[in-house]
């Protein structure tokens, strides 16, 4: 691979020179780290990786482990904190996304808890609610007692 180069079997030891990698989704998390250009087209390219993709996700738990240690350190260079400021806005996104994940397979617990399974299209509508109609229907929910109010709920808010 072009960039990685190896001192020899008996030594196991090799160079990354980050920016002679190739532009892959393989290498994103240690261009991340280069400088310049490199870092900074690395950051476009997580920031374009679908929400549910694997790389992505590896990348921005790495990326949260490297932020939170470039935090502790108080003698940041200037790369280091404009690195940081660059990569809160997706840090600040993935939070978002997992609230909002963690809030939609709660009330779906709620719901197959309380009305039995639901269908598959019902909770994909579940899914597709803002965080405040997930918060409206976990209180709505508490008075349903078959599927057909939820189908209702879930109508009167598409309506």
């Amino acid at each position: 691979m072009p960039g990685v180069y190896f001192l020899g079997d008996a030594l196991r030891t090799a160079i990354v020179a980050i920016h002679q990698l190739p532009q892959t989704p393989e290498t994103l998390w240690l261009r991340i780290l280069g400088r310049g250009s490199v870092q900074s087209q690395a950051i476009v390219e997580l920031s374009k990786l679908p929400l549910n993709h694997p790389y992505k996700q590896a990348t921005l738990e790495l990326v949260y482990n490297l932020r939170q240690n470039l935090r502790v350190n108080q003698n940041l260079e200037s790369d280091d904190r404009e690195l940081i400021m660059r990569l809160e806005p997706l840090y600040q996104q993935d939070r978002e996304r997992a609230k909002l994940e963690g809030q939609q397979d709660l009330i779906i617990r709620q719901l197959n808890r309380r009305l039995g399974e639901i269908d598959a299209s019902l909770i994909e509508q579940v899914r597709g609610l803002s965080i405040e109609q997930l918060s409206i229907l976990g209180e709505a929910l508490l008075d349903f007692s078959v599927v057909a109010d939820l189908e209702a709920w879930l109508n009167q808010q598409a309506g």
